[in-house]
């Protein structure tokens, strides 16, 4: 049954400043503010200004969140879809659709991404989505940094993300084996995490709570307003996993079920 959360929020996620780097092998799609930022980080360096000025363009997402941005957007909105193969370094990880239209995408075992030296390969996630979604490009420029792993769209239904960060994030002594209930009850774990994927305090958004469990491990399942967002939260390995999934009012008022459906698909296998 869903029940009402508190706001009190008791975690803190502690990201270290992301700085934003001149690609050199790929061109990803960039707002005009995105590529003078990025052009200026890169004309800076190769002066070698070590100055106050090129330290004031280290972009925290603490610092993003405080201007009312979120992860919700894509860094500009017509994002080419990433056709199944095409892309260098992107491996195909959608099965062909089932009776219902409807396919499974699982992480593939050979994507790249660990955060780095030290941290256990990202344990995979799958879910469905109907046949039209497609996988987009994760820009480095991604207000989520390094920690958005995947992001889908469909033009008539919405869009999808999922963030995968380490839990030495917010905690020091959950070790490798964490699990969601570690981490806190499911008011506290949106009230902790919720700004971060909407950008801004989740009080009075949050209309429904649900904890669903698969073959042993528990899904926090929310559902916020505005924006028009399904959150599930989870945790294995070393890392915790949340998988967004939201649409304008429009899609949200069309394809409800879908999304909720997709929402309610996410696992960690």
């Amino acid at each position: 049954m869903a029940t009402a959360l508190s706001t009190t929020s008791v975690l803190c996620w502690r990201n270290p400043q992301n700085l934003l780097v001149m690609p050199s092998s790929h061109t990803p799609c960039y707002s005009s503010q995105q590529i003078g930022i990025l052009r200026t980080v890169a004309a800076l360096a190769a002066e070698g200004r070590e100055s106050e000025k090129f330290s004031s363009l280290l972009v925290t997402r603490r610092t993003v969140l405080a201007s009312g941005v979120s992860l919700l957007g894509f860094p500009g909105e017509s994002l080419a879809v990433v056709k199944q193969g095409l892309l260098a370094g992107r491996i195909p990880g959608l099965s062909e659709p089932d009776e219902q239209g409807w396919r499974t995408y699982r992480r593939p075992d050979e994507k790249s991404g660990g955060h780095g030296v030290g941290w256990s390969p990202i344990i995979p996630y799958s879910f469905r989505v109907p046949q039209e979604w497609e996988e987009v490009p994760v820009s480095i420029a991604d207000l989520g940094g390094t920690e958005i792993d995947l992001r889908f769209a469909s033009s008539k239904e919405g869009r999808l993300f999922v963030i995968v960060a380490p839990v030495l994030r917010f905690s020091d002594d959950l070790g490798d084996n964490a699990t969601i209930e570690k981490i806190g009850p499911p008011e506290k774990v949106i009230n902790a995490f919720g700004p971060e994927v909407i950008g801004e305090n989740v009080e009075g958004k949050v209309l429904s709570s649900n904890v669903a469990e698969h073959e042993g491990r528990k899904y926090y399942q929310f559902e916020l307003e505005p924006p028009h967002i399904f959150i599930t939260a989870t945790a294995a390995g070393n890392r915790l996993y949340l998988f967004g999934v939201t649409g304008s009012g429009l899609q949200w008022k069309r394809h409800y079920d879908d999304l909720k459906k997709i929402a309610e698909s996410f696992r960690v296998v």
